[in-house]
């Protein structure tokens, strides 16, 4: 309770520095706003791009491509799918013996896709 009230008395204090009373003695808000900076110097800064961390699409590629194998063992050998009842006990020794054919393949897609990046 304590904390409302402070984090309230708070709240007041910043809204009444915003408060100005006009001359028929009502409040009114102002509101303030931003200017964008016009400046025509260089035009690339301008364009930001909407996701600014950069990766290649090599190690995007692999990534997807392991995380892929890895739902094939988590599916298949954790039991926790099947104990929750998204999927049935026949479907997930279906995925243990299809792991058996789809990790070598995710992994042979690893190592193609980093021997592609160094020719």
């Amino acid at each position: 309770m304590v904390a409302i009230k402070r984090s309230f008395l708070l709240i007041n204090l910043e809204l009444s520095r915003h408060v100005y009373p006009e001359k028929n003695g009502r409040k009114c808000f102002t509101t303030t706003s931003a200017k964008k900076k016009e400046s025509s110097e260089n035009p690339r800064s301008q364009e930001q791009p909407l996701f600014p961390l950069r990766a290649p699409k090599n190690l995007l590629s692999q990534s997807a491509v392991a995380v892929f194998g890895l739902g094939f063992i988590d599916a298949g050998y954790s039991g926790d799918w099947s104990r929750i009842g998204v999927i049935s006990k026949e479907s997930e020794d279906l995925l243990k013996v299809a792991a058996f054919v789809v990790i070598p393949l995710c992994v042979f897609l690893i190592f193609s896709i980093s021997k592609e990046e160094q020719a």
